[in-house]
């Protein structure tokens, strides 16, 4: 009841329909100092990503093997390639909404980072409900002493992330422009994104668009370089959508992603920030030396702290990594360069694949992270289960940038994700798991 009320909600398999979000009853125990841990690295990375789309050559020599193994990388390679000099993209302003993903390893009690999203990163607006709703069940259930409010961390994930697209919409000078949201046709997580749209209407008096790739090829022009969708002019573009192959499904959806390109609004992401989160990108900064490149020796050390064992699989080195993990596929993770879960392989699976050999050079080999075990409770669609259970941080932030200036770099609130100890997958979307809120410990 609590959930159709407050809006924690997703629409369901029957068109018309919805259902609550999944949910875990109750907050799940999370270590407090890995918390602040990773609320401390949102700076950090932010800095890092901005660092890595400034430049063009590092990506395109990054990415040069992978795009030529896999088709989708390839062609957002090209666009890259196309876009990346035109003059008046963004009016000089950077904007990039972050998600960086962690896992604390049991084994070795080390914070480590599953994954930064540069694009579409999503549930900021069910998160925070969530951890409203998990407040409200532990005061009335009477659960205080297991749960207290002291140790339930505030989480302002979709307020923030709304106010950094407000700040940059203010930034483009256009008061009767509009913010476009870019979206996948039959979105099912409508109402997280529709949490930010209201957001920007009743907060921040801005209106928005909601807009797919197929439909802007037709509806969208430019004029001068300003992006025009039938009438109204798009002040800033924020891609929920984008990031898969399956979101091209026609050219007309790559001509409606190179007209936004193209275009002079502000672009959350651009392609060189949806690019800098490439999972080659990843492996590649961790590397020796690679992220020492791009940030000051304090904020480098801070972020190699958090990579998790990352090995090319092409290279002079490729023969030796494959060999590594088929002696023992269980302790490794092999990723393609995809987002939006349900794309990793994992142990059988993942040694068959590298023993086939080719297109390797599109994916990377990751150290599977091993988080503790502990007991939850599940709801979805209505039906409540229990299990152990692994948990997954996910800390929201905001870069804006105008010029050489950084307006702001820092964290905005959180997700938790938690799944049944037996799947390998996280997505919450993707339908792998739920969504949480921390209970940090030691209280």
């Amino acid at each position: 009841m609590w959930a159709a009320q407050h809006g924690l909600t997703v629409a369901a398999a029957v068109p018309g329909t919805l259902t609550h979000a999944p949910l875990a009853l109750l907050p799940a125990r999370f270590p407090r100092a890995a918390f602040e841990q990773a609320q401390a690295l949102a700076a950090p990375f932010g800095a890092l990503t901005a660092a890595v789309a400034a430049d063009g050559a590092f990506l395109r020599e990054t990415l040069a093997r992978a795009g030529a193994e896999d088709a989708f990388t390839g062609r957002l390679l090209e666009l890259h390639a196309a876009t990346e000099g035109l003059p008046g993209r963004g009016g000089g302003v950077t904007l990039g909404l972050l998600r960086s993903d962690y896992m604390v390893d049991a084994p070795s009690g080390a914070l480590l980072q599953v994954e930064v999203n540069t694009i579409a990163a999503s549930f900021a607006h069910l998160s925070q409900l969530t951890t409203a709703l998990h407040a409200h069940l532990t005061r009335w259930a009477g659960l205080q002493s297991r749960f207290p409010a002291a140790a339930l961390p505030a989480n302002g994930a979709a307020t923030g992330l709304a106010a950094g697209l407000a700040q940059a919409w203010r930034l483009a000078g256009r008061p009767h422009a509009l913010v476009l949201v870019v979206v996948q046709p039959g979105e099912r997580n409508v109402f997280d994104q529709q949490g930010l749209q209201c957001a920007l209407r009743d907060t921040h008096g801005i209106r928005t668009l909601r807009r797919s790739l197929a439909q802007l090829a037709v509806e969208g022009r430019l004029e001068g370089g300003r992006l025009l969708v039938g009438e109204a002019e798009v002040a800033v573009v924020y891609y929920r959508a984008g990031y898969t192959p399956d979101d091209y499904p026609s050219e007309a959806c790559w001509a409606g992603r190179e007209l936004l390109e193209r275009s002079s609004a502000i672009a959350c992401p651009s392609l060189a920030w949806h690019l800098a989160g490439a999972k080659k990108v990843q492996q590649q900064l961790a590397r020796p030396g690679c992220v020492e490149r791009f940030l000051a020796p304090a904020q480098a050390a801070a972020v190699r702290a958090a990579f998790a064992g990352l090995w090319p699989l092409d290279g002079p080195e490729a023969d030796a990594v494959v060999a590594m993990a088929l002696q023992h596929p269980e302790r490794y993770v092999l990723k393609p360069q995809r987002e939006g879960g349900g794309n990793n392989l994992y142990g059988e699976e993942a040694a068959a694949r590298l023993r086939r050999g080719d297109g390797l050079g599109a994916f990377i080999l990751m150290q599977r992270i091993l988080p503790a075990v502990q007991p939850a409770l599940f709801l979805r669609q209505g039906v409540v289960s229990s299990g152990p259970a692994l948990c997954e941080l996910g800390i929201y932030s905001v870069y804006l940038a105008a010029g050489n200036e950084v307006l702001q770099n820092a964290p905005t609130g959180h997700l938790l994700r938690t799944k049944t100890a037996d799947s390998d997958e996280g997505g919450v979307a993707a339908g792998f798991a739920v969504l949480d809120s921390p209970c940090l410990e030691p209280f």
